[in-house]
């Protein structure tokens, strides 16, 4: 009985000096996107969020590395899903909403690419998709 007792009370000290402990992650909510001067990170493998207007990674010009053509574009809120064609090839990409139309030269970021991403709001799985930070219509086409 003795021994039953100092169990229990080594576990009650135990779950109570871990109570006093704070997480070290918080999760941020996709109500409430990150900014800027949020350091809370994404839960894992989830892309960067970068909400419109916004520049989280501040991207000049001269980080657009990569240039395609539109072939089709579709927005949903808050990103824009497009297809384009880059090198022969054809590829999905996802960005914050742009105005793009089909043959627009678009320049982008390098960007992150997952595989198999599930999209609830178009119901449909990509194979293979790159979430990219900015994208811009390039000039002279």
């Amino acid at each position: 009985m003795k021994h039953s007792i100092l169990i229990f009370a080594a576990l009650t000290a135990v779950a109570i000096t871990g109570c006093d402990k704070k997480p070290k992650d918080t999760f941020v909510p996709d109500s409430a996107p990150p900014t800027s001067s949020s350091t809370a990170p994404l839960p894992p493998g989830h892309p960067a969020i970068n909400p419109a207007g916004s520049e989280m990674n501040s991207s000049s010009d001269a980080e657009l590395t990569q240039k395609a053509t539109v072939i089709s574009s579709q927005d949903v809120p808050q990103f824009t899903y497009l297809e384009v064609k880059q090198d022969g090839q054809t590829r999905w990409l996802a960005a914050s909403t742009v105005a793009v139309k089909k043959g627009d030269v678009i320049q982008f970021d390098k960007g992150v690419t997952m595989l198999n991403f599930n999209s609830k709001t178009l119901n449909r799985t990509f194979p293979s998709i790159t979430f990219v930070n900015r994208v811009t219509v390039a000039k002279g086409g």
